[in-house]
């Protein structure tokens, strides 16, 4: 018995490791799978796709300019003399209506110049009556002493007068056709001369009214130089006066942008005088006028075109693009529209006629003057096509595409022609 319990518990501590290690196994052979047959099927790329439609677009060109008045009117000295009075809000920036006096210069001198005038010219008129009264005279006297003359010219053939007195009567009818030449003479003069009288009672009347201005429209002075009681000569410049009706901007656009503008538009009118007086309205332009106002807001007018500037800058390649907006101050909204003033630097945007029935892509799209149709097999197609333009982030496509396809957004890399595709919606996130 002694001898036997020790093999019987050498067995009895060998067994666990064994059953565990079995246990083992049996797990083993029941996680091992069996083998799988071999997946031959052709890959599938997932991608974006959106369908071609033509749609009705309308081009825009894009160019950046400062505000400036459409109006500078500037004062200068037409006559000269002492500044006597001066408008009460004559300062830099205030504005000031249409009509209202500006300055005053002393007339005192323009008046006196004036009535010397008039007078010299009131005493022609009397000079021509005078004249014309004394003609009437002396032409009834040449009318007797031409009758008496031939009296006596007859009477000396007779032998009833002297020669000497027939001398004489024949000196006497001599005497008065010359009074009536001298007066005939006068009476044509006094023509030219009333004509020349005249001109210097306009020119004293002129620069009596130059001696007050009046504001030609409605102004914000600027670039004032004169003060009360300054002396002021003929010809110096006053001051500035900047019209607040109407603004305009020269907005520098590039050519490569403002051509598209004019694709698919209406032919030129048949003469140039036609063209001109019409120019607005054959462009058909649209333009409007955008402010940064901070906080990634912007203020916006609605602008009228004008016409275009008379040359191309070389370096930048771009057009002058003139645009106003009237009545600025009137569109004003406290905090959210301010004043278009002198100065500002803003965007101009200049939308053309609408462009119907064009290809429109995501310029994402476009490969280096390709595309990535799907077709009707779900395969990849490599298209090239021709870009008319691009605008922002729009492409309009001339020819490569036809409406119906379906245009592929994903960019494929590697883009194998003819592998096979699957679309997704582009809602679904992918």
């Amino acid at each position: 018995m002694t001898s036997d319990s020790p093999s019987r518990l050498k067995v009895l501590w060998i067994l666990p490791p064994i059953i565990i290690g079995i246990v083992i196994l049996l797990m083993m052979k029941n996680a091992r799978q069996l083998p799988q047959p071999a997946d031959n099927a052709e890959p599938v790329r997932t991608v974006r796709t959106q369908l071609i439609q033509k749609s009705d677009f309308i081009p825009i060109a894009k160019g950046f300019g400062v505000v400036q008045p459409a109006q500078v009117w500037k004062a200068i000295a037409q006559v000269s003399g002492r500044i006597t009075e001066l408008h009460p809000r004559l300062k830099n920036g205030e504005i000031i209506t249409q009509g209202e006096i500006l300055f005053q210069i002393d007339p005192v001198d323009y008046e006196l110049n004036l009535a010397r005038a008039e007078t010299r010219l009131a005493e022609l008129d009397v000079q021509q009556k005078n004249a014309q009264a004394s003609l009437k005279i002396e032409q009834r006297n040449l009318d007797l002493s031409e009758k008496e003359n031939l009296r006596l010219q007859n009477l000396v053939k007779k032998g009833s007068v002297s020669r000497s007195d027939a001398d004489a009567a024949e000196r006497i009818m001599l005497n008065s056709r010359t009074q009536v030449q001298n007066l005939k003479n006068t009476l044509a003069l006094l023509p030219s001369q009333k004509k020349l009288q005249q001109a210097e009672v306009i020119q004293a009347r002129r620069d009596l009214e130059n001696t007050h201005i009046q504001a030609p429209f409605n102004l914000r002075v600027s670039a004032l130089d004169i003060e009360t009681d300054q002396y002021v000569s003929k010809g110096q410049h006053l001051f500035s006066g900047d019209s607040v009706d109407r603004i305009e901007i020269i907005a520098q656009v590039p050519i490569s942008s403002l051509k598209n503008l004019f694709i698919n538009h209406p032919d030129l009118p048949e003469t140039l005088v036609d063209l001109s007086n019409n120019l607005a309205q054959f462009t058909g332009f649209r333009p409007g006028i955008s402010l940064d106002i901070g906080n990634q807001e912007k203020a916006r007018w609605e602008a009228s075109f004008v016409r275009f500037t008379d040359s191309v800058d070389a370096h930048t390649r771009t057009m002058g693009v003139v645009v106003a907006v009237d009545n600025p101050l009137q569109q004003v909204i406290p905090g959210v529209r301010p004043p278009l003033s002198k100065g500002m630097f803003v965007e101009v945007d200049i939308a053309g006629h609408t462009q119907p029935g064009q290809l429109l892509i995501p310029q994402i799209a476009l490969h280096s003057g390709h595309v990535y149709i799907m077709n009707e097999q779900n395969r990849l197609e490599i298209r090239t096509v021709k870009e008319r333009y691009h605008q922002q982030d729009i492409s309009v496509i001339d020819s490569g595409i036809v409406e119906g396809e379906q245009l592929v957004l994903t960019d494929l890399v590697p883009a194998i022609e003819g592998m096979l595709l699957k679309s997704v919606s582009l809602s679904s996130g992918e």
